[in-house]
């Protein structure tokens, strides 16, 4: 009897937390909310605690990029039953294509979910090269991460390249966010695309895939965290075949104009947007986008969303795969989780410092939004 005493009692008081925030959820609606954020941001760390093990294991058997496979997928399997929020994929089977460059649409935290469910094997990430020193830095090195030394464009062009080789050679894929930072709006839309991740798939000679996340503001903003399905559509891989480094502006329209189309179909909750921004117009209109896009990014996160982005690189993201606020909770990084690989908006930097444009979108952008 004694026995059992002493198994159930460390039980009771580990489910008090569990109790709690069910009775939260269950008070109000702003209750709920915050009791879903807290069992995504939960689960997301304890889940980025023990990958160090999982990557050690797998790199030991000679599987190092299936790391952020398992791991996405284990946390897929968590937070789709535990908060009901499922992800539909349409065209899966564009999936198959190897080594290619899988760009996605950014529009919060829940796009970590997405990567969960989508994450194929032999598919890394890129961070940039600080991130490489922090407490995340073992996971990610055994996780096969490429690091590019962004302070230095000239060596970040050939990390680029190198990249783009290691790719080709070990027919690994790379997934990223090309927007550089998260954008979720009442309407479909989406920022215009960096460059980075265009220029390594033109040099790598491989192709893009794009993947397009339905608008999903009926289920999450700030203040509503609902539960649902999720619909994502792979569209077909985009070949770089006869694009020089020239066409690396076409080629991003291009892929951009096909996503955003994408975006409006499926998106059947959201108000609809009937054009879409033409080439001439994107450049002029970006800067205006990017702006009100922080501003949808701070009305769509929750306070306790800044923990997320410190473990959202254990899926890969080219997410900082991207944002301002990643850039800035990097030096906090280091002395508590660990942020995920950002790479922070900047002008184009000389070859001796700045940071540039091609640099930006081509990290994995995995911050939480």
């Amino acid at each position: 009897m004694s026995f059992l005493v002493s198994i159930i009692k460390p039980l009771a008081y580990l489910s008090l937390p569990i109790i709690l925030v069910r009775q939260v959820a269950i008070s109000s609606g702003v209750g709920r909310y915050y009791a879903r954020v807290i069992i995504y941001v939960g689960t997301l760390i304890t889940v980025a605690s023990c990958s160090v093990f999982m990557a050690a294991g797998l790199t030991l058997l000679g599987r190092s990029t299936d790391t952020n496979y398992f791991v996405a997928r284990i946390f897929y399997c968590i937070i789709s039953r535990s908060l009901h929020l499922n992800v539909k994929v349409e065209g899966e089977e564009n999936l198959q294509t190897f080594p290619t460059v899988l760009m996605a649409n950014h529009q919060s935290m829940l796009d970590l979910l997405v990567i969960g469910r989508l994450m194929p094997k032999k598919t890394a990430i890129m961070a940039k090269k600080s991130l490489q020193f922090t407490p995340l830095g073992p996971f990610m090195t055994l996780s096969g991460t490429i690091f590019i030394d962004r302070g230095n464009s000239a060596r970040a062009f050939r990390s680029i390249d190198a990249a783009g080789e290691k790719m080709k050679a070990e027919r690994t894929s790379l997934w990223m966010f090309p927007e550089g930072t998260r954008h979720l709006s009442k309407e479909p839309d989406m920022l215009s695309l960096k460059k980075g991740g265009f220029h390594l798939a033109l040099n790598a000679g491989i192709p893009i895939t794009p993947i397009v996340t339905e608008n999903y503001w009926h289920l999450y903003h700030k203040g509503v965290f609902g539960s649902g399905t999720i619909t994502v559509r792979v569209l077909p891989p985009v070949t770089t075949t006869g694009f020089t480094v020239a066409d690396v502006g076409l080629l991003s329209t291009r892929v951009r104009e096909q996503m955003f189309t994408t975006l409006v179909e499926i998106s059947p909750h959201a108000a609809k947007k009937t054009t879409v921004t033409s080439s001439s117009s994107q450049s002029t209109t970006s800067a205006a986008a990017e702006a009100e896009s922080k501003k949808s990014a701070t009305q769509a996160s929750g306070p306790l969303e800044a923990t997320a982005a410190l473990v959202a690189p254990t899926f890969g993201g080219p997410t900082e795969s991207l944002d301002n606020e990643l850039e800035a909770s990097t030096s906090s990084v280091a002395s508590s989780v660990s942020s995920s690989p950002v790479v922070g908006r900047r002008n184009l930097g000389s070859s001796e410092g700045g940071e540039t444009e091609e640099d930006e979108g081509m990290v994995l952008v995995g911050r939480p939004a």
